[in-house]
């Protein structure tokens, strides 16, 4: 944190203001610019989230956007329409209509007495999918981009599927974005006006979740919004930031091979959050480095940010799995290509029981999974919360296929994204495989290190996929996510197999035996030999940031993760209970500045039998409050996902009180088609 105590007098903050769109829709933005600005314009930073800029969000903005103020440029925070305070209604992520009100809103910003005409834009997540987005719309004031913990592809590598398998994070995030769209804006900045906004919003609300599982395959509705289609509309430069413990790592390594603008990486050990907050740790000077980028590309000064590698890794030393990590150890390595010249594909044969360095006689293995195989898994997306990591491998490795190398002779270290190719035949048209990699110490505890999915109808495609036909033999290829990772002298490689990844993902309608051919199969890692130029690398600054906003706690609410195991049945139960904001654990906070309650409490909760994947159950209730003397909101959102062997049952409630008083409820129930999932 800044000790700076008159940063507040150097800036000026315009607490809302209107930005006109070209159809009369008014959103809502919040400004923090430099005292000199109005007779000294400066170049603007744009970030554009639908996370409600005047209250969920107060705490976690003003220290990011008062800093950059306060390093001479305007940082102009934008609710997306039909969020926060923003007129209008919010249909989907990503929309035509949001990218439309991105141009119009960088016109605007550069219309201004206080802009200088040059424009950067940058967000986490959401903010830096959009980013990427808009980017690649060419808008000529927007000089460069920041984008973190982002993707260039929103089927392949998004929250909803991985591998062509249903994520029961498209059910967890959609959701929690259904809740939040379902929020009034504050009357307080609106006016009169805030309830017939708010009976839009609740008149035109959809289940996001229903909404993206009825786009199972690769369609042109994925496709927008993915730059991967053409890497080349991007043309303004690019630093893309992540964290091997967020679920959005692989997109930084394909667009540093794929983008042709100037470009940089940053990858460290943190979850999905900003690397001056990052967890695990260590956390670095993320804004300091962030205001470097933005005086080389937006004021044209020699900040030397060009000169360093274009890639910088934390490569990740091994240690006990945990249920989370204030700090992950390692060191700072950097490479300009990935992957480099020197690196070494290294492969491994899968034998059974064992990995060897050469492959010996094919030998057909047989197995079938547990459908609570995954239990150990963690979240499919870190926040830096406790309890979510990926736990000793042990239990679920009792489940799979394992295939185990020999003591390792000396210090491997890994950095990218291995393959398993593997030759197999199921015994029905429509299976999954799940391959983890893990660290096995000498105590015989396993880290996992990195995992793939891949629905086997999506072999070939992930547009066309075909059913299997069982008994053919497929040779498939399955590549896992990137990661960097130092295997010590002693320690053991292991590759698991399994038929089930739960809760991660969605189970198939039947159990799957699935045969694996020895032998040919085999995994490959990218091998990085030490590089003594990694000593060399200049170090990161100490975390700063602004002061911003205290919360007062009002109500607590430790988060508690459980397990529970029928012996009778074999149901398996996992529960999370959590305020799930941005509140420290407390259900229920005190913003003084404005004058406002705020509440958010989530229970998830994913059951499962050990033999039955139609079983499954994903069940997600969540209630927000905002309360300021009379004026009283309390929404309530419970939704439940199941499936039969054909189709997908979502059932969902909304109900949204003002005061004791019901204003409206939505019933969903739909039932959608399962297509080879």
């Amino acid at each position: 944190m800044s000790s700076d105590a008159n940063i507040l007098e150097r800036i000026q903050e315009i607490e809302n203001t209107w930005i006109p769109m070209s159809d009369g829709c008014r959103i809502a933005a919040r400004i923090w610019l430099p005292n000199s600005a109005q007779h000294q314009p400066v170049p603007a930073i744009l970030e554009y989230i639908p996370y409600r800029k005047r209250d969920f969000m107060r705490s976690r903005d003003e220290p990011i956007h008062r800093y950059f103020a306060d390093h001479g440029f305007a940082s102009v925070r934008v609710d997306i329409r039909g969020s926060g305070d923003s007129e209008g209604v919010l249909h989907d992520e990503y929309s035509p209509q949001e990218h439309a009100d991105a141009l119009e809103i960088i016109n605007w910003i550069v219309a201004q007495p206080w802009c200088s005409g040059s424009v950067g834009m940058m967000g986490i997540s959401w903010g830096g999918f959009n980013a990427l987005q808009v980017a690649a719309l060419r808008p000529p004031a927007l000089k460069a981009i920041i984008t973190l913990c982002s993707t260039d592809d929103r089927y392949a590598d998004d929250a909803h599927f991985m591998g062509g398998c249903l994520l029961n994070e498209n059910m967890q995030w959609g959701s929690i974005l259904t809740l939040y769209s379902a929020l009034p804006p504050d009357p307080h900045i609106v006016g009169d006006r805030w309830k017939a906004m708010w009976q839009e919003r609740l008149e035109n609300l959809e289940p996001f979740p229903a909404v993206w599982m009825r786009h199972q395959w690769r369609d042109d509705f994925w496709k927008h919004g993915s730059i991967c289609e053409d890497f080349s509309a991007i043309q303004c430069p690019v630093y893309a930031i992540g964290g091997w413990a967020d679920g959005y790592t692989n997109a930084i390594p394909r667009l540093m091979r794929n983008l042709s603008c100037p470009k940089k990486a940053l990858i460290g050990p943190w979850a999905h959050n900003f690397p001056h907050d990052g967890v695990p740790g260590p956390a670095i000077g993320f804004l300091q480095e962030a205001v470097r980028w933005w005086e080389h590309w937006l004021n044209g000064k020699s900040t030397g940010i060009m000169d360093e590698p274009v890639i910088r890794v934390w490569m990740q030393e091994s240690q006990q799995p945990q249920p989370q990590y204030a700090e992950w150890p390692g060191r700072w390595v950097a490479e300009d290509h990935l992957p480099s010249s020197h690196m070494t594909p290294q492969r491994w044969y899968l034998e059974p029981g064992h990995l060897s360095p050469l492959p010996e006689k094919p030998i057909d293995v047989s197995f079938c999974s547990p459908q609570t195989i995954g239990v150990r898994s963690g979240e499919w997306c870190g926040f830096g919360a406790d309890g979510e990591m990926p736990r000793d491998q042990r239990p679920d490795d009792g489940g799979s296929l394992v295939f185990d190398s020999d003591p390792l002779p000396g210090r491997l270290e890994v950095l990218g994204a291995p393959i398993v190719e593997l030759e197999l035949a199921t015994d029905q048209p429509v299976a999954m495989v799940a391959i983890r990699l893990g660290d096995v110490a000498p105590d015989g505890s396993v880290l996992r290190v990195t995992y793939g999915l891949l629905n086997l109808t999506h072999r070939e495609s992930h547009e066309t996929p075909e059913s299997l036909k069982p008994g053919n033999w497929y040779t498939v290829r399955i590549q896992l996510n990137d990661f960097a990772h130092a295997f010590p002298l002693g320690h053991r490689i292991r590759v698991s197999v399994s038929t089930s990844y739960w809760p991660i993902a969605w189970p198939p309608p039947v159990p799957v035996t699935l045969t694996v051919r020895t032998g040919p199969s085999y995994l490959e890692l990218p091998v990085r030999p030490p590089r003594p130029e990694d000593s060399q690398l200049r170090p990161f600054d100490p975390p700063e940031a602004a002061p911003g906003t205290t919360h007062k706690k009002l109500r607590q609410m430790p988060m508690r993760r459980t397990i529970e195991i029928d012996l009778a049945t074999t149901e398996m139960v996992y529960t999370l209970k959590s305020d799930g904001g941005e509140f420290d654990g407390a259900s229920l906070a005190r913003i003084e500045e404005i004058d406002l309650n705020l509440g958010y409490t989530l229970l998830k909760r994913y059951r499962i039998l050990e033999n039955d994947p139609l079983s499954a159950q994903t069940e997600f209730s969540q209630t927000a409050i905002m309360r300021r003397g009379d004026w009283a909101i309390r929404v309530e959102c419970r939704t439940r996902l199941s499936a039969t062997a054909d189709t997908f049952q979502f059932a969902g409630e909304l109900e949204a009180f003002e005061g004791d008083h019901l204003l409206k409820r939505h019933d969903w129930t739909l039932a959608i088609p399962r297509a080879l999932l």
